[in-house]
């Protein structure tokens, strides 16, 4: 009974309180027998016995070995290698060797997987000690997803891997609660693109067990917690006091980040031709995952991370639904995240209809700056678009303008989002425009009365008084009638061209609060005298002499030149879509 006991015990992960002895990788022989552990029901680690196939040398890189193995026992078999074993801690002799971390390709359960060496692991605590990047602009995904291990031939012709004769990295189930399948169908493919395996998951009551982690227990994520949450899990590889090593292999490739840390709890692990994975639930935060790197993630025991209080409020003709989400602070993923929150929030409701119009009122409250306004209307069209991908993907760039900006790490306090369904289509073109005089007076107040034919409907006119301002250039001008976004472009110009030419955020923001609503019908008397767009002012009747001077700058792109200046613009509120442009030569005297 003694030596029974003795050998259970040194067969079982240590725990955060023992200091664990690791395996080298130059050691490791093909043929050698190991064990692995991990979950596939509750919260019971099971070992997993394996066999060394081969090591593969600089696989992922330089000096990034692999180790190839192959897992036994008739779970092993039955499952073959399972999204969200990723960080399964490997050891030989009792020591660490590693995590499972790859797999070979899909639509395969031989149990063959590869092992990142935990020496390549302990470099991600190297890699903290450095200082952290700052958050930079939004671009491709850096997962190592896109890795792909060559398999040698003779482990392809044993597992009749057939074309998927590459390792690639095991995938990340992505526990999703109170996530609709509209939602799952217009984000899945944003989601994917980042290494995530979308799964029904839940969400457990926090214990104050949660924090008593040790190797082979699953952890999560929190991307979104609330009324909605989202939340990958991998298996933990490595805990020494508070720190811990999970995954093998990053979660997104950010580096240093701050996400909250949650105790995973694994219902059942679901075999697959295809892929096998893991339905989880998320329990208790419990710590802060504080690096993202290409060899494992790793996180430190204790608080959470604060995150980003988002509200969203649907109105319906019958009803009225309020959410509260909490999403984390990181520029690569909070714009998608919002989008998404938002956009599941729309379709919540069951009086929600895609034949409504949407109108959407918020704000992205940003710490020591103004507040960025979202006003807008959202009809549907005859594209197979929901009218609520609209309103989401307006904040998502409304978002990824703040976040990409070449001043500041811009820091949100509170994201306040409030949609109103509206009854019907509400979109109008113009279809015709016209003045009963053609010559006016500086001073003189006409009538600009515009045809508007709206969608399905009869045909109206619509009056807007423009009073000829008494600076106007004398001679024939233009009176344009259009939409938001003719007038819009300029100020899109500033904006997305003021790389390193605007003073700071603030005047990024004021430019993204001046964009004219699309609900507006707006007329603008233009004149023939050039404007300059510098920075993120407009500066009509540029005189010569200072056109000269901003020629001269070696500064390609900081500057436009329009060959029109505005002498006035007005405008009229109609509560729907505006869509169009008119122009109308005009006289003044």
């Amino acid at each position: 009974m003694l030596v029974a006991v003795c050998l259970l015990v040194y067969s079982l992960p240590l725990t955060a309180a023992d200091k664990q002895a690791t395996f080298p990788a130059e050691e490791i022989k093909p043929g050698m027998k190991g064990v692995m552990y991990t979950i596939f029901a509750g919260d019971q680690i099971e070992k997993v016995d394996l066999v060394v196939l081969g090591v593969l040398h600089n696989a992922t890189g330089p000096k990034q070995d692999v180790i190839l193995v192959e897992l036994l026992g008739e779970k092993a078999e039955h499952t073959g290698v399972v999204a969200g074993m990723s960080g399964s801690p490997v050891y030989f002799d009792g020591k660490l060797a590693g995590a499972l971390s790859l797999k070979i390709g899909i639509f395969n359960k031989e149990a063959i997987g590869g092992v990142t060496p935990i020496a390549s692991m302990l470099e991600v605590e190297r890699a903290s000690a450095t200082p952290s990047e700052k958050a930079t602009a939004l671009g491709v995904p850096s997962k190592a997803a896109a890795v792909r291990v060559p398999v040698p031939g003779n482990v392809i012709r044993r597992a009749s891997t057939g074309a998927g004769d590459f390792l690639i990295p095991i995938e990340t189930p992505l526990i999703m609660t109170g996530v609709y399948p509209e939602t799952l169908g217009q984000f899945s493919a944003e989601l994917s693109a980042w290494g995530m395996t979308g799964m029904a998951g839940g969400t457990a009551e926090p214990s104050p067990d949660d924090a008593k982690i040790k190797p082979g227990d699953m952890v999560g994520m929190e991307l979104i917690r609330g009324d909605l949450s989202l939340s990958p899990g991998c298996t933990v590889t490595l805990v020494e006091d508070d720190r811990i090593l999970a995954c093998g292999h990053p979660l997104f490739g950010f580096g240093s980040v701050a996400l909250p840390l949650t105790r995973g709890h694994v219902i059942t692990t679901l075999a697959s031709s295809m892929a096998s994975t893991k339905l989880m639930t998320s329990g208790g935060t419990i710590g802060t995952l504080t690096q993202d790197r290409l060899t494992a993630v790793m996180g430190k025991l204790g608080a959470g991370p604060a995150m980003i209080p988002l509200d969203v409020t649907l109105t319906t003709p019958v009803a009225e639904k309020k959410f509260h989400f909490e999403v984390i602070e990181n520029p690569q993923l909070t714009p998608l995240l919002v989008a998404l929150a938002a956009f599941n929030g729309i379709v919540s409701s069951p009086a929600y209809s895609e034949g409504f119009t949407l109108q959407l009122e918020g704000s992205i409250e940003l710490k020591g700056h103004s507040a960025v306004h979202l006003e807008n209307l959202f009809a549907p069209t005859d594209m197979p678009v929901p009218a609520g991908v609209f309103v989401a993907t307006a904040v998502q760039g409304d978002f990824a303008r703040i976040y990409s900006n070449p001043y500041e790490l811009a820091k949100v306090d509170r994201i306040q989002l409030h949609v109103t369904a509206l009854t019907e289509r509400r979109v109008a073109q113009i279809d015709n425009a016209w003045i009963e005089k053609s010559e006016v007076r500086p001073g003189e107040t006409v009538a600009v009365k515009v045809l508007l034919r709206p969608y399905r409907g009869a045909p109206f006119i619509q009056e807007i008084p423009v009073t000829i301002p008494a600076q106007a250039a004398r001679g024939t001008l233009q009176l344009v009638v259009s939409d938001a976004e003719t007038l819009n472009r300029n100020v899109q110009f500033l904006a997305n061209n003021s790389q390193a030419q605007l003073p700071g955020l603030e005047e990024l923001i004021n430019l993204m609060n001046r964009e004219r609503q699309n609900d507006r019908l707006y007329a603008t008397l233009l004149q023939p005298t050039p404007t300059l767009l510098v920075e993120d002012k407009e500066m009509p009747n540029a005189p010569i002499s200072q056109i000269n001077v901003l020629d001269q700058r070696q500064n390609p792109g900081g500057s436009r030149l329009l060959y029109q200046s505005k002498a006035g613009e007005w405008s009229v509120q109609l509560h729907q879509v505006i869509a169009g442009e008119h122009a109308i030569p005009i006289t003044v005297k």
